[in-house]
């Protein structure tokens, strides 16, 4: 499907620029996105990528990652029956899910493409998504938010008087969002559109009776017994935690917000990372592992998925710049206008709802702008804030998310994901309108 997508955002894109005589504007449109994929996204990711596989090395080698995944056990073997439940895959989509609650993006882009290189070594056909790839992608892109931080910084900037309003709006929205983007891709995968092709014979071949499938994605070394923790390592790491809770409280209780809630949230967002980066290597060393050789080892891979996934950033970024460019969304806009009138879902709306499977950066703008032509305390600003925390940008997931595993035939990816954003999008609307009239 997304091979059709791509190439209508293309044609449209030209045919558009043509009749509008628009054409410059949608080339030079094309070239910035390409420049912008390369030079702003891919690159950056690279700095990012090392850090995160480094820090997920010593996760792994400290044996979270592990006790993480056997915690939630149960709920993984129902949505993931394909996923062995000893499988490194497992702890990799727990934590980039609760990277995504926490609103970390730059961490949760590392651990997502990390839990997709995971899945891939479980992969019998490369080049075509599994069923665990699709349903993680829908889990993805309808990903419960506990606080949409950028929609709240963009209202408390332009004066509204309660930013944090739409916390539990998103909360519920995106709920809804990812229930239906499960239920979907679980629906899809048994479409014979979407089926699954036949297996070669090289694949049908078994595997040796002395290795297990899924042992090829163990962490190297990973195996080799750990000494036990000191007990003087025990009393660092309640030190350590107690730390960590003083900072907790002071920021809770010396935080303006009235509402507990946020105050909570806002405070875990803030110190999230800061722990992250320490606990994982403080438990790692006091349990004998080398720290410093286990993060270099573990973020080699940074700089190579960074490079893999430029063509597919390049590919989707050129194509949707060149449509928006081209005036697409306006004319999709006008078009849906009267249908929606009908349905009480405000035209306003219809652009951001349209931008924000396609760019981040492009629904941003739009809520911006929104949010300067309505007023920050309208009812229009509101929705336009929970539609952006509840929903994600799906075709940039899934072509960053396959493109860094080479995997060409996403299936139900896509309509699993795009039922996921339009679900979010209209319990939105129907969720503030029945909390803020």
């Amino acid at each position: 499907m997304l091979n059709y997508i791509w190439l209508g955002l293309l044609l449209l894109a030209v045919v558009l620029g043509g009749i509008n005589g628009s054409l410059d504007q949608v080339t030079q449109a094309g070239l910035e996105r390409a420049e912008y994929a390369v030079m702003k996204l891919a690159l950056p990711l690279a700095g990012i990528m090392a850090l995160w596989l480094g820090l997920m090395r010593l996760a792994e080698r400290a044996g979270f990652v592990q006790a993480l995944a056997g915690l939630l056990r149960p709920l993984l073997r129902r949505l993931f029956p394909d996923v062995p439940a000893d499988h490194p895959a497992l702890g990799s989509m727990v934590m980039n899910m609760a990277a995504n609650m926490l609103g970390l993006a730059n961490a949760a882009t590392p651990l997502g493409l990390r839990a997709m290189k995971d899945l891939e070594t479980l992969n019998p056909r490369p080049g075509t998504a599994s069923n665990a790839m699709c349903t993680f992608l829908a889990i993805n892109t309808g990903s419960i938010q506990l606080l949409p931080l950028t929609a709240i910084g963009v209202l408390a900037v332009h004066g509204a008087v309660h930013p944090t309003a739409i916390v539990g709006p998103a909360l519920l929205a995106s709920f809804c969002a990812t229930v239906a983007g499960i239920s979907a891709a679980k629906w899809m995968e048994r479409w014979p559109l979407f089926r699954l092709p036949a297996r070669s014979d090289a694949e049908q071949t078994p595997a040796p009776p002395d290795v297990e499938p899924h042992e090829v994605a163990a962490v190297p070394g990973a195996t080799e017994p750990l000494r036990p923790m000191p007990f003087w390592g025990g009393l660092i790491i309640v030190g350590f935690v107690g730390f960590f809770v003083y900072l907790f409280l002071l920021q809770v209780l010396a935080a303006d917000e009235s509402r507990l809630f946020v105050r909570v949230v806002k405070t875990a967002s803030l110190l999230a990372v800061p722990f992250l980066f320490t606990w994982f290597p403080l438990v790692a060393a006091l349990k004998g592992v080398k720290v410093y050789e286990e993060f270099v080892e573990g973020g080699k891979e940074g700089f190579q998925v960074a490079l893999r996934i430029i063509p597919f950033l390049v590919a989707i970024l050129v194509a949707v710049g060149m449509f928006r460019a081209a005036g697409g969304i306006e004319l999709v806009t006008q078009g849906l206008r009267p249908i929606l009138e009908r349905l009480r879902f405000p035209a306003e709306l219809v652009p951001l709802c349209l931008m924000r499977p396609l760019s981040g950066s492009g629904t941003l703008g739009l809520f911006t702008d929104l949010v300067k032509t309505h007023g920050a305390d309208s009812l229009l600003a509101t929705m336009g804030g929970t539609i952006f925390g509840s929903t994600e940008t799906t075709l940039y997931v899934v072509a960053v998310y396959f493109g860094s595993v080479a995997v060409h035939r996403t299936r139900h990816a896509v309509p699993a994901g795009l039922v996921a954003d339009g679900v979010g999008m209209v319990a939105s609307v129907l969720i503030c309108r029945w909390m803020f009239g």
